[in-house]
């Protein structure tokens, strides 16, 4: 994608970006010099991605993903207010609220493979059952015949450390 650095005399501080017509506006001080904006340009060009990706993943086709993993694994008793995918969570893949019944997923899933998509999603979902990772939630993960190879994938993608006691699902 093109990259157009617009300077401005009337801006003072604030690095912005926007998409326009398939190539992304960089809109800076007319005092910064291309060094100095590089590592603010990297950066918002990752925001905007992520962005873009978050647009493409739809919510709708979340919930029926999570409706197909209620049936099989929780015998259709969950229910939830809702699963959305955010761009806002960088700290980990998934978060539940149990009380609430609110579901929430990073975007950066969208770029890994299914299979560790709907580990997450199971795993999020057994956390309206059992709010703490002790033996009664993993023994309703570890259903999902891809829990171990999933899991090995997170850790290696290193986005969030996993706790090794979590890995013990006796």
């Amino acid at each position: 994608m093109d990259i157009q650095i617009i300077r401005s005399r009337k801006r003072r501080k604030t690095i912005q970006a926007r998409k326009r017509h398939n190539r992304i506006e960089i809109l800076a001080p007319a005092h910064m010099t291309d060094e100095q904006l590089k590592p603010h340009i990297d950066s918002l060009v990752q925001r905007i991605d992520r962005h873009e990706k978050a647009r493409v993943l739809s919510h709708d086709d979340l919930d029926k993903r999570a409706q197909h993993f209620n049936q099989r694994y929780f015998n259709g008793r969950l229910q939830w207010k809702s699963i959305r995918w955010v761009t806002t969570q960088n700290r980990s893949y998934g978060s539940c609220t149990s009380m609430r019944g609110t579901i929430r997923l990073s975007d950066q899933l969208a770029s890994m493979p299914t299979f560790v998509q709907d580990y997450v999603i199971i795993h999020e979902l057994a956390h309206l059952l059992e709010p703490n990772h002790g033996p009664k939630f993993w023994a309703l993960v570890n259903q999902y015949d891809l829990t171990e190879r999933a899991r090995g994938f997170l850790m290696g993608a290193g986005f969030k450390s996993v706790d090794p006691s979590d890995l013990d699902t006796e």
